[in-house]
């Protein structure tokens, strides 16, 4: 590609692109290799960009892969298509005034640092997705 005249910031755009859809959350660091690797060929410029490069295409290509997120995300997208918009489940709403305390809102939110580990059992989803 640098051969072939490409630009470099360009390349690098590629390298951000393949780390997060091909790598992902298997080596997050590989995302901020990547920024990286553009803010620096965006100083750098030619000829010294091939080195950056080089050192970031390696490093994605010897990392372990995961497109757990880019699976995720079509399926989110997809699912709001398919459902439109959604009521947020009461538990899940603000009860900032006595009217929506006494309608339920919150009333069965879990504040999870209130729990061992941080963690409460919850059910988030709005019933219509629950089982999606």
């Amino acid at each position: 590609m640098i051969e072939g005249g490409e630009d470099v910031k360009f390349i690098a755009r590629r390298l951000l692109i393949l780390s997060s859809e091909d790598i992902g959350n298997a080596n997050p660091t590989a995302l901020v290799i990547a920024n990286n690797t553009f803010q620096a060929v965006s100083v750098i410029g030619n000829p010294e960009s091939r080195i950056i490069l080089s050192q970031c295409a390696t490093y994605l290509a010897s990392s372990p892969k995961s497109n757990a997120a880019y699976e995720a995300i079509g399926k989110a997208q997809q699912l709001v298509k398919d459902t439109g918009d959604l009521s947020v489940p009461i538990a899940m709403r603000n009860a900032p005034t006595k009217l929506v305390k006494e309608l339920g809102y919150g009333d069965t939110y879990k504040y999870s640092h209130s729990y061992e580990n941080n963690f409460a059992a919850q059910e988030f989803l709005p019933e219509e997705i629950a089982n999606y």
